[in-house]
């Protein structure tokens, strides 16, 4: 959690697609239904004189299992236990994988699968300055079917703050998720407008696969900060964000076969929207 130029004669498909591309975008865009409001809030386990439930200790081995029934890899980057709250939001992603294997597991009863289920995790450490720990995640888990669900997550991690530095908390009004919708879905646009125009493909075909993925992509680059979840600093020598690498994994805004898609979004975007608490990490000027 992966096309060349013909001159004047692909100048003017571009030109086309673009054009196509543009108007299915707009068009999606107005029919994007209204946000439904959010939950009510958990209640407080102390306000009800409940004790919170334990939090597991923390076990960060690298796991590798092979059997008849499951084969399962995990690895984690050494040392990132000198950073607890980023050390445990690991493990619990990779409990939750787990867990979720052995549910689909369990769903067989006594049966044995044709092929092993799978679950395959590694956890990468991306990024590690004084202000930014960057930690990826990517991987696969296969519980039958034609292939596995891909696993792709990014966690941002503030040490001065012990805290994750997530989509919402960086931007929180509605203004700054709109140019940075606008922003990274014309990107992919233009990105599978220039790989369709060097197919083969007749022109209604490429209309309507252009039509296709114009929608898929305002699908999942909605103004709203559940699409841009995932993402990565990526920064100077002296350490400060020069942008923000968004990550969407198969079917967000393509299909499987166009795999884990990025999009990079510059810090002159990102600043007028960015929350006051997190301005300094980012590059000015």
């Amino acid at each position: 959690m992966k096309i060349g130029n013909n001159r004047l004669l692909r100048g003017s498909v571009l030109a086309g697609v673009a054009g196509v591309l543009l108007l299915a975008g707009c068009q999606r865009e107005a029919e994007t239904p209204a946000p439904v409001a959010d939950a009510a809030p958990a209640v407080d386990a102390s306000a009800t004189g409940e004790a919170p439930a334990a939090e597991a200790p923390l076990d960060l081995r690298d796991v590798i299992e092979n059997n008849e029934r499951e084969v399962v890899g995990i690895s984690y980057p050494a040392g990132i236990d000198r950073y607890p709250g980023l050390a445990r939001a690991l493990q619990d992603y990779a409990t939750k994988a787990r867990s979720e294997l052995q549910q689909a597991l369990d769903g067989l009863g006594n049966d044995k699968p044709t092929m092993p289920y799978e679950l395959s995790l590694s956890f990468e450490k991306v990024l590690e300055t004084p202000q930014l720990v960057v930690v990826s995640a990517d991987g696969s888990r296969y519980t039958g079917g034609a292939h596995g669900e891909p696993l792709v997550a990014r966690f941002v991690w503030l040490p001065e703050q012990q805290q994750m530095l997530s989509a919402d908390k960086l931007v929180t009004d509605s203004k700054g998720w709109k140019a940075i919708s606008d922003f990274v879905a014309d990107q992919l646009r233009e990105r599978v407008a220039t790989r369709l125009s060097g197919e083969d493909m007749e022109p209604a075909e490429l209309q309507e696969s252009l039509r296709n993925a114009s929608r898929m992509i305002a699908d999942g680059t909605g103004p709203q900060p559940d699409n841009f979840s995932q993402f990565q600093p990526l920064t100077d020598d002296k350490g400060q964000i020069t942008a923000l690498r968004f990550v969407f994994p198969p079917y967000q805004v393509g299909p499987y076969s166009d795999g884990t898609q990025t999009a990079d979004v510059p810090a002159a975007v990102l600043l007028p929207h960015v929350a006051k608490d997190y301005v300094e990490l980012f590059a000015r000027g």
